[in-house]
């Protein structure tokens, strides 16, 4: 492990609220550390589609520096609830039980924190219009792959390969732990 064993304290809380609420898909650490370090260089608004507990937003928000912002959607009523526990008192973190589409309005955002998991709904083209110009968007939860195209579970990865290539950002896939890589683009 290259990374030190203890965890932020909003980051331990948001893991604390994600076992009572028996939820256990949550952000990686590696990919954790990753968010705030990418968090601590942005300003403006961040975004992440997706929330679940808040375990992503607590590593955004251990990250975030000055008057930055992060708006976060979770669809699951129940989980958005949970997530809102941890950022109860925190006026930079708003947690919104709602589509992440409703989003699309309160954008362009400086960081966009996405999962890889609905290729459709993070599809390049349905999110690069979200993100301002030298913003960030961190797709994560992706195999490793090490050959051109990017082969998953037999077939060509088309969503990873869209990112890759795409003119609006310039790309590159990181592997955060042996068995797990994101996708950091940032727009042209």
């Amino acid at each position: 492990m290259s990374a030190p064993p203890d965890l932020p304290e909003i980051v331990s809380r948001a893991f604390d609220v994600s076992r009572r609420a028996g939820y256990v898909s949550f952000c990686r650490n590696e990919t954790g550390r990753l968010l705030a370090a990418l968090a601590a260089t942005r300003g403006g608004v961040m975004a992440e589609f997706g929330t679940g507990c808040g375990v992503g937003t607590a590593w955004l928000r251990s990250g975030l520096r000055g008057d930055a912002h992060i708006l976060t959607a979770e669809l699951d009523e129940r989980l958005a609830g949970a997530a809102a526990e941890i950022f109860v008192d925190d006026p930079q973190v708003e947690v919104l039980a709602a589509d992440w589409s409703t989003l699309g309005d309160k954008g362009p955002f400086s960081l966009l924190f996405l999962d890889s998991g609905d290729p459709t709904s993070v599809a390049v083209d349905k999110i690069a219009d979200l993100v301002e110009p030298g913003g960030v968007v961190v797709l994560d939860d992706f195999v490793p792959c090490e050959q051109w195209p990017p082969i998953t579970y037999g077939r060509v990865d088309t969503l990873r390969e869209q990112w890759l290539t795409d003119e609006r950002f310039t790309a590159v896939e990181v592997m955060v732990a042996p068995d797990a890589s994101a996708v950091i683009a940032t727009r042209r």
